[in-house]
């Protein structure tokens, strides 16, 4: 190992960072932290600009909750460095590793002794005359939604480049099985195993007699066309990235590289899932 990043929650993680960074130096390995992250926890001698900080690591810790975790896949998607989450918030779908097991963590994963599985990401593509124009990578899901209380928006939605409807809804969203357990779950949608690829279509609140989800497959295409005069809101991954104007549109498709996850021990998505929703046993 020659090189590993640290990605740490702004507010919670001074303490861990800078024990996870006296680890890794230690043990001669090259240390970067995100730039802005590094001035929060008191890192600055680790700050590394964001364009280029994922190119040639090893592997990244991330260390908060699992919006920490989403912000780190994120930042190092493109390049398919592995992510160490470490658990500093509630849930905890995405992170594996207990704050007490930091050290031992590292350890194994500096040996390769952890292992990595793939999730699909989503890819989204914004042609827009705004700020959220461009190309963008999801781990949980892309949400587009209204902007203003008291008001549907109208989203013209198309698969595989043929029309199939209009939703009237609080919004829609478009999750991976990854993120079929955040707001999908929260809107009704169904609980898909992560090691399943497909596109989920959820809407929020519809207005209309239509409002199941909808499961597609890996290899398919969504498009949404706004055809509401107010504007629409554009989130991945519970951050907000542009407002969409009537006209333009967003598509959604599997990413073209899965994100990698490392965890200590082999999960059981079915077992995380009973401990952190509390079902019993009988």
């Amino acid at each position: 190992m020659t090189a590993v990043g640290i990605v740490p929650h702004p507010q919670r993680a001074a303490a861990y960072a800078e024990r996870a960074a006296r680890f890794l130096l230690d043990k001669g390995v090259e240390v970067r932290v995100p730039g802005p992250d590094a001035a929060a926890v008191g890192l600055p001698e680790l700050a590394h600009d964001l364009a280029t900080f994922p190119a040639g690591l090893d592997f990244v810790v991330s260390l908060g909750g699992d919006g920490t975790m989403l912000r780190t896949v994120d930042l190092v998607a493109s390049e398919g460095v592995p992510v160490l989450g470490v658990n500093l918030g509630q849930l905890g779908f995405l992170t594996e590793i207990e704050p007490p097991e930091l050290e031992e963590a590292l350890q194994r994963a500096l040996a390769g002794g952890c292992q990595i599985s793939e999730r699909m990401v989503l890819s989204v593509v914004v042609d827009s005359d705004g700020g959220g124009a461009g190309k963008w990578l999801a781990l949980n899901e892309a949400v587009l939604e209204k902007c203003s209380s008291g008001h549907l928006v109208r989203l013209a939605v198309s698969i595989n480049g043929k029309f199939f409807t209009t939703y009237a809804a609080d919004g829609v969203i478009v999750a991976t099985p990854t993120g079929s357990t955040a707001y999908n779950f929260s809107a009704q949608g169904p609980i898909v195993s992560p090691s399943h690829r497909c596109l989920i279509l959820t809407p929020v609140s519809p207005h209309m007699l239509f409002h199941r989800s909808l499961v597609l497959g890996p290899e398919e295409e969504l498009e949404f066309e706004v055809t509401s005069q107010l504007p629409v809101g554009l989130v991945l991954d519970g951050r907000e990235v542009g407002r969409l104007s009537p006209g333009d549109s967003v598509a959604c498709t599997q990413g073209p590289r899965p994100a990698r996850i490392m965890t200590l021990h082999p999960r059981d998505f079915h077992q995380v899932l009973k401990a952190k929703f509390g079902l019993a046993d009988r």
